[in-house]
């Protein structure tokens, strides 16, 4: 898959190709189905296929300080987008001067310019232009002029719930990671750095992994949770129980994810993890001494040997 930094870095003599547009956070079922469906377009046309999406989140830009949590990492996105078969993903840079493009000029510039659109595939609810004034009755009208046609995505449904990335990160919000694997397809994954933290849990017998990580992340609610540990490099996951809190037994303030990799004997520190989350255990409680927190501990490691198999 190629992968191109703005529209400057359309190379010369592009032919003609089918695209979708959108954010795409968490590539989840609904994302899979827009973004097979013009693959497989494409290729009945013999044409390329382009995913068009953007960095920053556009709430970001069009309404400071209201970026949703974040799903998937760029590195993350780009890496699902590809395993769908893509040939091009072209990341927008959105700036507070793109987001004032007009609608007729975002088409006209964008997927007939530079992308030479031989069809658009979009969904029912897709928006483009300055103040989201563009709507699919539009680009498709204006597809009819500049000679690109443009096809519907349907929503991706189970037992009467659509698939959005509002949805999946209200499931994440609320602890319920289960729902959020099947809307998304796969488990909910949280990235980050181990960095130092008070080290109680070596104390107790249990060291932890002090994720930092990004301050839009996805982060689940409070809770004890089975999750499978991803290193870099390494071919096989470690089984990990999750605490995501306070620590309300120690009177912290602090939110933490921290990670007890289970059958693990070394140092992780300054590493980059990978957290795929597979189960809520329990939620946070507070203890008035330690030995029944680590009897707690030890029953939440049982649980996540028996959650993960």
């Amino acid at each position: 898959m190629q992968r191109w930094r703005g529209f400057d870095a359309v190379p010369g003599g592009w032919g003609r190709s089918v695209v979708t547009i959108g954010v795409f956070d968490g590539v989840h079922k609904g994302h899979q189905a827009t973004i097979g469906h013009t693959v497989a377009r494409a290729r009945e046309l013999g044409v390329q296929s382009v995913v068009v999406t953007f960095d920053p989140h556009p709430a970001e830009v069009v309404r400071p300080g209201s970026h949703p949590a974040v799903l998937t990492e760029p590195a993350r996105k780009a890496e699902l987008i590809e395993s769908l078969g893509v040939d091009v993903l072209c990341v927008v840079p959105f700036t507070a001067e793109f987001s004032r493009l007009p609608a007729e000029a975002f088409v006209h510039d964008i997927l007939v310019a530079h992308l030479h659109a031989a069809l658009v595939v979009v969904g029912d609810n897709f928006r483009f232009g300055h103040r989201a004034a563009g709507d699919v009755a539009l680009l498709d009208r204006l597809g009819r002029t500049f000679g690109f046609a443009v096809e519907d995505a349907p929503l991706v449904s189970e037992a009467g719930t659509v698939f959005s990335s509002t949805y999946i990160r209200s499931c994440v919000d609320a602890g319920d990671v289960a729902a959020a694997a099947v809307a998304l397809g796969r488990p909910h994954r949280l990235e980050g750095v181990v960095v130092r933290g008070d080290q109680r849990g070596r104390e107790l017998g249990f060291p932890t992994a002090n994720l930092l990580c990004h301050r839009y992340a996805a982060v689940p609610a409070d809770g004890i949770y089975a999750a499978r540990m991803m290193r870099r490099g390494q071919r096989h996951p470690l089984s990990a129980a999750v605490s995501i809190g306070t620590n309300p037994t120690f009177s912290g303030r602090e939110r933490r994810v921290e990670a007890y990799a289970l059958d693990f004997d070394g140092d992780l520190y300054g590493e980059r993890l990978a957290l795929d989350f597979v189960s809520r255990l329990r939620g946070q409680v507070r203890y008035d001494a330690i030995e029944p927190l680590v009897a707690q501990i030890a029953e939440d490691v049982a649980q996540t040997r028996r959650a993960l198999g």
